[in-house]
């Protein structure tokens, strides 16, 4: 008597454009799940900027670490990581680069933060009700400054997005946004914000941390420009 039944929801299980009786897309939910066993990072909105700083994961010895990037420019003032599958992340970044090069192009003036975020998430939700294609499976984190005011929102694979004061996604989702509800202050430098980051990634990654493993960038809400963080800056706050 239980086969069919379970027959039936092997239906719903393989189509993203199907709800189950019990009003679930089920293939949006494994693509969550697929967001929590990815590499984890961390966003932090700071009075003089904004942070992001994620874990490369590098496993294998022989791997060139310089060529393992999980933070990307996106503009001038806009950055992004992603969590997940990565090439699903790259794809989305390379779009919103892409929308970012085309606002400059029409209006003369850097792309709203939000407006490419909207973006992105709009393409994220179309892929949660077409047939015949899975949802994009990695949730992204952009940071940037607009109109003097640093950013920072996380989309997931719904395409749903929030703003956040300081967030992280990832396998070390739950330790890391414990630590930042303890110890983030709203008026906390970027340098401070980068050492407690590093310090919360070197709890949750215990014997496993490397700062080799370790991608950072930052945006000034002065400069406005999209900095990466230099490995002897990281060894020095380790």
């Amino acid at each position: 008597m239980q086969q069919p039944a379970q027959h039936q929801m092997m239906g719903y299980d393989r189509t993203s454009a199907m709800f189950s009786p019990d009003g679930r897309l089920l293939q949006v939910e494994y693509a969550k799940k697929t967001v929590k066993q990815g590499t984890s990072a961390l966003g932090i909105v700071c009075k003089d900027g904004v942070l992001l700083v994620a874990d490369k994961r590098i496993t294998e010895k022989l791997i060139i670490t310089s060529s393992v990037e999980k933070i990307f420019q996106v503009d001038e003032h806009i950055g992004a990581t992603a969590s997940g599958i990565l090439s699903d992340g790259r794809m989305l970044i390379e779009r919103a680069q892409i929308v970012a090069q085309q606002h400059r192009i029409t209006f003369d003036e850097p792309v709203d933060v939000i407006s490419l975020v909207k973006d992105i998430c709009d393409m994220k939700q179309f892929y949660t009700q077409v047939g015949g294609a899975r949802p994009f499976g990695v949730s992204l984190l952009f940071a940037g400054i607009t109109n003097g005011k640093p950013e920072l929102y996380m989309t997931d694979p719904t395409g749903i997005f929030f703003a956040y004061k300081a967030t992280a996604m990832g396998e070390a989702e739950t330790e890391l946004k414990e630590i930042l509800e303890k110890q983030y202050r709203d008026n906390m430098p970027i340098e401070d914000a980068l050492k407690l980051a590093v310090r919360a990634l070197k709890k949750v990654l215990g014997k496993e941390f490397d700062i080799e493993r370790i991608d950072g960038a930052y945006i000034t809400t002065k400069e406005k420009r999209f900095t990466k963080i230099n490995k002897d800056k990281l060894t020095r706050i380790s």
